[in-house]
């Protein structure tokens, strides 16, 4: 059922990141997310893995995906215009356990503090820049590899931080348009959640970072940048209205709804340059049983007999 706010929370949070070994061992190893579903991604001509990560059925709010770029030798600019990072949410408890964690796995660790939260800021292998944040009560169900204790382990998302060049005109898109609430300001920061603004707000959190001295970014496919933030609705009711509402303020960049297979879609391109998705679910067995999940390559219908040829084309093998 639709609400009068039709964004919940965050979807999925989607990155171009570099290798795909590289990028399955970080997130599944690393930071013990378990893999949801290993496919590709078949926009353009040119096959690229898209790899999703999060708890055990890949609910909304703990998914994180990747576009591994490396082998297209494509890189990207990073800079004002675009997502500048994520944050994920752990206990507060856990933050000496993973900042322990993260340096014995070779990751330059810095404490950071932001709205009266701490977190611990280190960068993926190729260059993105995440935050683990200590949250208290957190109640989404966490997955653990077995070398993370799951009263220890990652919950989902936390946020995103947006950088632009001056606030406003995404103030007028996020609480008009995007049907978010402005709760706080600190430093050059401000902050806006979904929901009733009350509460715990993990995975509903989006900041603004003032920062008009970064160049522009890019905001083509190419390694090292967040492509962008989709954000869960709960129908395709609720999807159109998001649609509509926007068109009808004058936003034309809106895309027409998108079969993503896992979920429906459709795009803006924002005030400030970040892409963001409004996204409803579908789930991801609808091609895979639940005890197999994100073991296989799995290629969409449409695409079946080409499986063989997909992988050859993928050209960048990985050890799972």
């Amino acid at each position: 059922m639709a609400t009068s706010a039709p964004i919940r929370r965050h979807h999925h949070i989607t990155l171009c990141s570099g290798g795909a070994q590289e990028d399955y061992d970080f997130h599944t190893k690393v930071l013990s997310l378990k893999s949801v579903k290993k496919t590709a991604l078949y926009d353009g001509d040119v096959p690229i893995y898209h790899f999703y990560y999060g708890n055990d059925l890949g609910e909304e709010s703990t998914l994180v995906t990747t576009f591994p770029m490396r082998q297209s030798g494509r890189k990207a600019r990073k800079g004002t215009g675009q997502i500048r990072s994520l944050s994920l949410s752990i206990p507060t408890s856990a933050l000496g356990f993973w900042r322990k964690r993260l340096t014995l796995h070779g990751f330059e660790v810095k404490e950071t503090s932001r709205f009266g939260e701490r977190g611990l800021a280190f960068q993926h292998p190729c260059g993105l820049d995440y935050e683990l944040v200590g949250i208290a009560d957190d109640d989404r169900k966490p997955y653990s590899n077995g070398e993370v204790p799951s009263e220890l382990a990652i919950r989902g998302t936390h946020g995103i931080v947006v950088s632009v060049r001056e606030h406003e005109t995404s103030n007028e898109f996020m609480t008009d348009g995007w049907s978010a609430k402005r709760i706080a300001e600190d430093g050059r920061h401000v902050r806006y959640v979904f929901g009733d603004g009350q509460g715990q707000h993990s995975g509903k959190i989006v900041d603004f970072a003032l920062e008009p001295e970064l160049p522009q970014a890019s905001w083509t496919y190419g390694e090292g940048v967040v492509h962008h933030c989709a954000f869960q609705v709960d129908d395709y009711t609720a999807q159109d209205r998001v649609k509509f509402h926007l068109e009808g303020m004058g936003f034309t960049d809106v895309s027409e709804r998108k079969d993503r297979t896992y979920f429906k879609s459709v795009y803006v391109r924002t005030p400030a340059g970040a892409l963001f998705e409004a996204a409803h679910s579908i789930g991801f067995l609808v091609d895979e049983p639940r005890e197999t999940l994100g073991t296989e390559f799995i290629v969409s219908p449409q695409f079946k007999e080409q499986r063989d040829e997909l992988l050859r084309r993928l050209n960048d093998p990985i050890d799972v």
